[in-house]
């Protein structure tokens, strides 16, 4: 049964270049594609029943994928593997791919373990990747979990039935839906797999890719090991580890996203990995947006706002903040939400919990603290430090994984023992008490991260889609 949904139809995806018919005989490097399905009619209409985590697949004369008939697979010469191996299941090699070039748009499917309306680091990194990619012209289609919004900014989003997490139910888990995901690959014919954090969804597409010979991207963006840590998941983490390894095993590429992250990855045997950072809206996290009201209202003594950013859960150790509610002159604010925040609220009673902000409040909430403080010890980037430095706000986080590339240690801010609580109080408390050096960091942090726009970091990613179309084009060795 189908477990993917589709927009509404009268959709259609961005014009892109014709292609030309098919010729079995011609070379990789000299062959177009076969004209692809149109993303919208490339899988079968849904239902969604309450009592089945499972659709049942309604098949339309304008869904092409609805049967195996409705969408021919394209052919590829035998001779053309797939450059980590992968074939498809009768022994065919992948669909031919065009040499890749500067300038031809790119088909690319974006397969992501989380969407919106979840709110968290991998969304983020999705969303300014899909908006990089379609202001390139590229032509796109998204892959995610659960019920949200069927488009964003005009892609479809293709919805695959969830299950939450026991112990944080407002977290979808995609069911792993081999068949219409290997109906979108073949009837749409990506010209890249994008698999952002693959975990369950996305270690599905990349087997699935595997098999078919589609060049993929895996995006390493959540710990899991780290998380199996923190949730006392007992002996997870080694199977976590080999599990990992398969999965990205079967990808073309991994990008990771911090030096801390890669050098764990190549500990554990991960192959193909490949820096990608991230980017941040060095406009919309400005300190221009640093509101004296918000300020009155939170600090109505004038004490120092030191602040959090994020979710609200047991494996970003929230908790440690508690002490910081005790020393004078301070107020501690909260952003976010999730499982943790009614334990938290208890235990920190002298906090300001303002919930979960986006947009313009976002924007104020960031510029009016005057220490932002990263609690999480797993992080593999950490976008909110990155924030809060293009805000001008000093940060004190742990010397570990991604803050370790972000934070210029008593520059942009200090850092701190992951596991030390004294050393973090230390540090909060050493910029409470000096306005000048708050001003001097926060100066340091925004020049540092104020040239990494999202644009320099979407021709990265192009940069890497391309590199494995021209693996995937020269063929092995």
């Amino acid at each position: 049964m189908d477990t993917l949904t589709r927009p509404a139809e009268g959709t259609r995806a961005p014009a892109r270049e014709e292609a030309g018919p098919r010729d079995g005989g011609l070379s990789v490097a000299s062959r177009r594609p076969p004209e692809p399905t149109p993303a919208h009619t490339a899988l079968a209409t849904a239902t969604h029943t309450p009592h089945t985590a499972l659709a049942t697949a309604t098949h339309t004369p304008h869904t092409a994928l609805a049967t195996a008939t409705h969408a021919t697979p394209a052919t590829r010469p035998t001779t053309t593997p797939h450059p980590a191996g992968g074939m498809s299941p009768n022994g065919a090699a992948p669909p031919p791919t065009p040499p890749p070039t500067p300038t031809r748009p790119l088909r690319v499917a974006v397969v992501a373990e989380s969407f919106l309306p979840s709110v968290n680091g991998v969304v983020n990194s999705v969303c300014r990747s899909v908006d990089h990619l379609v202001a390139s012209g590229h032509d796109v289609v998204i892959v995610a979990p659960g019920p949200g919004p069927s488009h964003y900014r005009g892609v479809p989003v293709l919805r695959v039935h969830s299950l939450p997490v026991p112990f944080y139910r407002s977290f979808p888990v995609g069911l792993p839906v081999g068949r219409p995901l290997r109906r979108l690959l073949r009837g749409w014919a990506p010209d890249v797999l994008h698999v952002a954090s693959p975990a369950v969804l996305g270690g599905t597409a990349l087997r699935v890719a595997h098999r078919l010979g589609v060049p993929s991207v895996a995006v390493f963006q959540t710990d899991l090991a780290g998380f199996a840590r923190r949730y006392r998941l007992g002996g997870g983490t080694r199977l976590i580890w080999r599990r990992l390894r398969r999965m990205h095993g079967r990808a073309t590429r991994t990008l990771v996203p911090s030096t801390d992250t890669l050098r764990a990855l190549r500990e554990q045997r991960l192959p193909r990995l490949e820096l990608w950072r991230r980017g941040v809206d060095a406009q919309r996290f400005h300190p221009s947006h640093r509101s004296s009201t918000l300020r009155r209202a939170l600090a109505p003594g004038g004490e120092v706002l030191v602040g959090y950013v994020g979710r609200l859960s047991s494996d970003k150790r929230v908790h440690l903040l508690a002490p910081l509610t005790e020393l004078p002159g301070v107020r501690v604010v909260v952003v976010g939400d999730g499982p943790a925040r009614a334990r938290l609220e208890r235990l920190m009673p002298r906090a300001v919990f303002l919930g979960l902000l986006q947009g313009e409040e976002l924007s104020r909430a960031y510029a009016s603290l005057d220490v932002f403080v990263h609690t999480g010890a797993d992080e593999t980037f950490c976008q909110a430090v990155q924030e809060a430095m293009a805000s001008g706000v000093p940060v004190v986080a742990p010397a570990s994984g991604g803050p370790l590339d972000l934070v210029d240690d008593g520059r942009t801010g200090l850092l701190y023992p992951p596991d030390d609580a004294a050393a973090l109080l230390a540090a909060v408390h050493r910029l409470t008490r000096s306005r000048a050096t708050r001003r001097a960091m926060g100066d340091w942090g925004r020049r540092a991260v104020r040239e990494r726009t999202w644009t320099a970091v979407g021709r990265q990613l192009e940069q890497h889609y391309r590199e494995v179309l021209a693996q995937a084009a020269a063929g092995p060795g």
